[in-house]
């Protein structure tokens, strides 16, 4: 194989990279591997090939990244904990500040609940949950 053959198939596996990573880092790096590719075709020395990866990568980087980022990503998806704020449920165990007792059932889940503005909601109750700390929901009613 000669060099702009290897170059073009480093590139092409930067581009497969991009698929598992975000932030269009190795998609950079593969068309920077296409630029030094391009060099070795025309026969240029090696400094110059590193000179044109570094000239693709910069460019990828500072004129296309933005856009890729910008439109290419979608909204990121509220995983585990941030999926519950915001979240209803049942209060399945009176919640009282002062005992320090409540739960509530949410996607099916019992989750120990404290109240936002520490008042007593009875059992069979809506609620929203507010805040979450470690494993215990803040909750408020429902109205």
């Amino acid at each position: 194989m000669e060099t702009w053959q290897i170059l073009v198939a480093a590139g092409i596996v930067a581009f497969i990279l991009e698929i598992f990573t975000t932030g269009f880092i190795a998609g950079s790096a593969g068309i920077g591997f296409f630029f030094a590719a391009a060099g070795s075709y025309f026969g240029l020395s090696a400094p110059w090939q590193i000179l044109l990866f570094a000239l693709g990568m910069a460019l990828t980087y500072f004129l296309i990244r933005p856009l890729v980022n910008r439109y290419g990503y979608r909204e990121p998806v509220k995983t585990n904990r941030d999926a519950l704020i915001g979240k209803t449920g049942k209060v399945t165990e009176e919640i009282n500040p002062e005992t320090h007792t409540g739960r509530v059932a949410i996607d099916g889940d019992d989750w120990k609940a404290r109240p936002a503005n520490n008042e007593i909601i009875p059992a069979g109750s809506n609620v929203e949950v507010v805040e979450i700390d470690s494993i215990i929901l803040f909750v408020k009613p429902l109205k």
